[in-house]
Parts: structure tokens; C-alpha cells; sequence
């Protein structure tokens, strides 16, 4: 199967690198198009009257700020490896939700996103995104460590 798009999942750390590296490789290969996504949680609490009336505030708008900053630098190393991408900035309160419906929504074939590796009690405790995107998607995934 050809993947002619492909949806590259990031956060701010470093396993991200090799994630942009594997994302770039294959899609260059196939001659892919690629969206670059990064999940920008919602607290419940924190963000009601943004949820409920649109209001944004001081918090939501630094995050969005960082998430974007992180999706600029993405952009930039994926043109340095001779591709021009897009970006989105997802906003929800599931990490792997939010992923989800974004490939569904940009018809994408694949998803390339990461995983931490963690194991045992620190997975209980924190999750797994990667699982739970492996598990819940119709579509392939590719998870680089």
C-alpha cells in the first residue's frame, strides 16, 4: 500500500527527533504528504469558559504559544531534510482522540508518532498514548522510539 498521506503525531521531546527523521525518510520514499500534529490538552477546570463561551485566557494562550513554537521547529527540520509540510495545532482533552480524528479528518493513510517506552507502574499511572492510538485506530500506525 502507498501511503500518500501520512499524519507525523509530536510533543516536545526528543523521541520527536526520530520520529520527524522516520516520517521524513518514508515519505520521500513514497513522495508522501505529511501534516505535523500536536495535541494541546485541555484541563477540564482551567478551560471551562473557553470551552462553554469561546473565552480564552492567559494559560491557554501560552500553551498554544509553546505547541506552536514546537510545531515551528518541526517545520524547520522537516525543510531541512528537503520537505514541505503542514502543521495543525489539535485542542482536546484526549491525546489519542484528538489524533484519531485528526487522520480521519485529513483522509490520512498513516500516523507516525512516538512512544516514551514506558513500562510496569509508570505506564499504569501515566499511559499510554501510542497503545491506546494503536488500539483505537482504523488505520496503520508507525511507532518510533
Amino acid at each position: 500500500m502507498a501511503y500518500q498521506k501520512i499524519l507525523v503525531a509530536i510533543d516536545d521531546s526528543e523521541i520527536s527527533d526520530n520520529v520527524i527523521q522516520q516520517a521524513a525518510q518514508l515519505a520521500k520514499a513514497l513522495n508522501s504528504e505529511i501534516t505535523v500534529v500536536e495535541v494541546m490538552t485541555l484541563d477540564p477546570y482551567l478551560a471551562d469558559a473557553y470551552l462553554r463561551l469561546g473565552q480564552s485566557n492567559e494559560l491557554i494562550e501560552r500553551v498554544r504559544s509553546y505547541v506552536q513554537e514546537n510545531l515551528t521547529k518541526a517545520e524547520k527540520k522537516f525543510e531541512a531534510l528537503g520537505l514541505t509540510v503542514a502543521t495543525q495545532v489539535l485542542e482536546g482533552f484526549s491525546v489519542n482522540g484528538e489524533i484519531i480524528s485528526a487522520a480521519q479528518n485529513l483522509g490520512a493513510d498513516l500516523i507516525i508518532m512516538g512512544s516514551h517506552g514506558r513500562t510496569g507502574f509508570k505506564k499504569f499511572i501515566l499511559g499510554s498514548v501510542a497503545q491506546k492510538v494503536l488500539g483505537e485506530s482504523h488505520i496503520p500506525v508507525l511507532v518510533v522510539r
